[in-house]
């Protein structure tokens, strides 16, 4: 069953979104060269308890940390330690969630530590971000989640790699419904497979997490040792940018967005739902 909102509770999410805003800009600041990916997590941790939310991942199946932290070829799930220290160079994403009132925040971005980053991860990062968001700006009302994953996917296709070949779309994870839980139906991958046919209808009240997953080479993964970390099988770095987004009659609205994904989407010439809080 996929879980329809009302705009009340659209709004509580937005409340949880907006935390989740804090936490990446609190950490996108403290991503610097000898930090440890341990630092980052208790960042986090100050900027939750500072807004009276609670972290959707501590505990999430035993997950043993407050948020997410995957540098260089690993491509999500990473665990916070004092081990990993960020050096000049390192490409990080860090993936954040809040509660609020029992409703869930999830986002992720991808950030360059220090300087001396390769053009091609620059570019990697670009194509991932944006291919987020053209996934974003097919959620409107009346389209399927198929078309979501299709405007991931023809982004994606159609950007040329540095050096050729074809950028890895990641094939084990995806997005995916959110609301009272964190990870609901339905599963949206960022590429077609027409065994699954078109999905779900996209109506007003679906919330989804648009959370592609690229790498510079493979789409397979492992999964290490701790059963957490997800690693690329053949060591090619990657980028992994998420939102969280909620389907209005006015439009798609980004909860974990500061400005509700107003100038990212018009750039797709989609006008951005309002915020519920303003």
């Amino acid at each position: 069953m996929v879980q329809i909102k009302t705009p009340e509770q659209i709004a509580k999410m937005r409340e949880a979104g907006l935390v989740v805003a804090a936490v990446h800009a609190a950490t996108r600041e403290a991503a610097v060269p000898g930090a440890t990916t341990r630092d980052l997590d208790e960042v986090a941790r100050k900027v939750l308890a500072e807004h009276g939310a609670k972290s959707n991942f501590l505990g999430y199946g035993g997950f043993p940390a407050t948020i997410c932290t995957s540098a260089n070829e690993v491509v999500v799930h990473g665990i916070p330690d004092d081990k990993t220290v960020l050096k000049d160079g390192d490409v990080i994403s860090i993936d954040a969630g809040a509660i609020v009132d029992g409703w869930h925040g999830d986002a992720a971005y991808t950030a360059f530590v220090g300087s001396g980053h390769a053009p091609e991860l620059i570019e990697l990062s670009r194509v991932t971000e944006e291919s987020m968001w053209a996934g974003i700006a097919a959620m409107r009302s009346g389209n399927r989640l198929v078309d979501v994953s299709r405007a991931i996917e023809t982004y994606i296709r159609r950007q040329p790699k540095p050096g050729g070949g074809r950028y890895g779309i990641i094939e084990d994870y995806g997005g995916h419904g959110i609301g009272t839980e964190m990870h609901m139906d339905p599963h949206l991958l960022n590429y077609v497979e027409r065994r699954r046919g078109k999905g779900p209808k996209l109506v007003p009240g679906i919330c989804l997490a648009v959370e592609p997953m690229v790498s510079l080479g493979t789409p397979k993964t492992e999964v290490l040792e701790d059963d957490w970390t997800v690693i690329t099988t053949d060591g090619t770095w990657s980028s992994h940018w998420e939102h969280s987004v909620a389907v209005t009659e006015e439009g798609p609205l980004v909860l974990t967005a500061p400005d509700c994904g107003r100038a990212k989407l018009a750039e797709y010439g989609v006008t951005a739902a309002p915020d519920p809080l303003a």
